[in-house]
This record gives structure tokens, C-alpha cells and sequence, in this order.
């Protein structure tokens, strides 16, 4: 097991990560703000759901076969960056709903949900995160490895959860008193659109 010292230490790190903004918390927003409280903890639920893929693929070896091979890497960062473009430019390309601010919102929870796990899971910077930070909390005499990796992952993504859900929280809040103004409701698809796009690019961008 872990001691308490490295767990409480490795906690104190890891709420620094999550409640700093970052493209977690910007697609979190994003979505909550334009389609309410539920699709934002849907899609930090989904987030969350890939960052458990992350450290399965952590713990099995995977991430270490994408963090040596170029290949590989461009690949699935590419693929993520296309996809979260592809959602970019489906979200301003959109018309509005005409009783958007009526109760019909641009997307239900389950789909915010399915879109949030694959854009996290194509995300090979994450990949990468899990297979360099983890080990640095694993100390081998204190037991098996495995176990030791699988509970600071878990107590990564619960802690991210955390983040995400306070964010989607406020945001959604935000997002229905915004839904309420026309100029409002005809400009967020392209606002939010433009933020994945924006992250899309910058996950392009971005070398190992």
C-alpha cells in the first residue's frame, strides 16, 4: 500500500493539476455552458472515463509504447486533434434551435458523454502524463507495483471528477441565465465551436 505521507503529498499535487484550467476544464465549460449542468458533468464524467483507459494503458505498457514511437504518437494525436476540430466546426456550422433557451439543448448528456471519453482517449499528451507522473509516487517496498499505480490513477480521476463537476456546476449555472439573451443563443455555437477548434489545433501543435 501507499503510505499516508506519498498519498497525501501525491493529493495536494494532483488538486493543483485539476483545478488549474486547462483543456479538461475548457471542454467541461464549453459544453455545460451551452448545454446546461448536465451535459458539463456528463462530460467530465466522460473525461474522467478516459483517463481510467489512460491508466489501464499506463499500468499494461501501452502509453510506454506510444511515448517511443513517433509514429504512433503522431497518429493518435492527430486523430484527436481531427476530431475535436470536426466537433469545432460542427458546433458553429449549426444553426441555432429556435426554442433552444425553451428546454431543448444542442446535445444530451449521453452523447457529451460518448464525444468527451473519445476526445480524451485520443489525446496521447495524457498518455504521456500518466506514464511519467504516476511512477513517481510508486515505491516498490511498499508493495505490489500494480496496485500502487492502479489506486493513484483512480485517485486522479476522482479528483479530476471533482474539477470538472464544480466547473460544469458554475458554468451551467451561467450558461442557462446567457441562454435566455437571442444575441446570445445565436453566438455560443460558434463560441464554443471555436474553443475546440482552438484545443483541436493546439493538441496538433504540440510535440511530445
Amino acid at each position: 500500500m501507499i503510505d499516508p505521507a506519498t498519498l497525501l503529498t501525491y493529493v495536494a499535487i494532483v488538486l493543483g493539476f485539476v483545478f488549474i484550467p486547462g483543456p479538461a476544464t475548457l471542454l467541461t465549460i464549453a459544453r455545460a455552458t451551452s448545454s446546461g449542468t448536465k451535459a458539463g458533468i456528463a462530460t467530465g464524467a466522460g473525461i474522467a472515463a478516459g483517463d481510467v483507459i489512460h491508466t489501464v494503458m499506463a499500468i499494461i505498457g501501452i502509453s510506454a509504447i506510444i511515448a517511443t514511437s513517433a509514429v504512433l504518437f503522431s497518429l493518435i494525436k492527430y486523430l484527436g486533434a481531427a476530431y475535436l476540430i470536426y466537433l469545432g466546426l460542427r458546433a458553429i456550422l449549426e444553426k441555432s434551435t429556435p426554442d433552444l433557451g425553451a428546454g431543448r439543448l444542442p446535445i444530451s448528456p449521453g452523447r457529451a458523454f460518448r464525444q468527451a471519453v473519445l476526445a480524451e482517449v485520443l489525446n496521447p499528451k495524457t498518455a504521456l502524463f500518466f506514464l511519467a507522473f504516476l511512477p513517481q509516487f510508486v515505491q516498490p517496498e511498499n508493495g505490489a507495483v500494480v496496485v500502487q499505480l492502479t489506486i493513484l490513477g483512480l485517485v486522479f480521476v476522482a479528483l479530476g471528477l471533482l474539477s470538472t463537476v464544480v466547473f460544469a456546476v458554475g458554468a451551467g449555472g451561467l450558461g442557462a441565465f446567457l441562454r435566455r439573451n437571442p444575441t446570445v443563443l445565436k453566438w455560443q455555437g460558434k463560441v464554443v465551436g471555436g474553443i475546440y477548434c482552438a484545443l483541436g489545433l493546439r493538441l496538433a501543435l504540440q510535440e511530445r
